[in-house]
């Protein structure tokens, strides 16, 4: 059986142990300093940082479970414009990853709408996203949903800049 639900501070865990799978899964093939990868890890997917981000109020997470194996989760930013400054017209997609072994369920899709209906229903005008340039199975799957290219932004891993393209769609 399929769950989706907001996330709360007991799946810290549980999201910080996803993260790091899953961005092995979506990015690790192009990260060539492992080193710079494991500290990227341990700065935005410990659990303290994953609880830290939980408890943030401009934050909003979900989790999902099937058959009670957590296999996926979403952090919407609330309050955030692509130039980093607060903005209560736009929203951040940023994070949404499932586990690979579960693409085929269209998992991603469902998450998808519940973060477009939620961004919706909190008045938001715009929400937005970078992806990795490379990374062509998430830019498939934005572009499906009308997130439109507006242009990039640099994204450090270490000392490596991975170019990252910034997305918008109109709610």
């Amino acid at each position: 059986m399929l769950e989706i639900r907001r996330a709360t501070v007991a799946d810290a865990i549980h999201i910080a142990l996803l993260g790091r799978i899953t961005y092995t899964e979506s990015h690790g093939e192009y990260i060539e300093n492992k080193k710079n990868l494991l500290d990227f890890y341990n700065t935005n997917y410990s659990v303290s940082q994953i609880k830290k981000e939980l408890n943030d109020e401009s934050n909003v997470f979900w989790i999902v479970f099937s058959d009670e194996l957590p296999i996926g989760f979403a952090k919407l930013c609330l309050n955030e414009n692509y130039n980093n400054k607060p903005d209560s017209d736009y929203c951040k997609l940023q994070r949404l990853y499932i586990l690979n072994d579960f693409n085929n369920l269209k998992i991603g899709s469902q998450l998808q709408e519940i973060i477009l209906k939620k961004a919706t229903d909190l008045k938001f005008k715009t929400i937005w996203l970078t992806a990795y340039y490379k990374n062509t199975k998430g830019l498939k799957f934005y572009k499906k949903y009308g997130f439109k290219k507006i242009g990039s932004i640099d994204f450090y891993v270490g000392e490596t800049n991975y170019e990252n393209l910034i997305f918008t769609k109109e709610l």
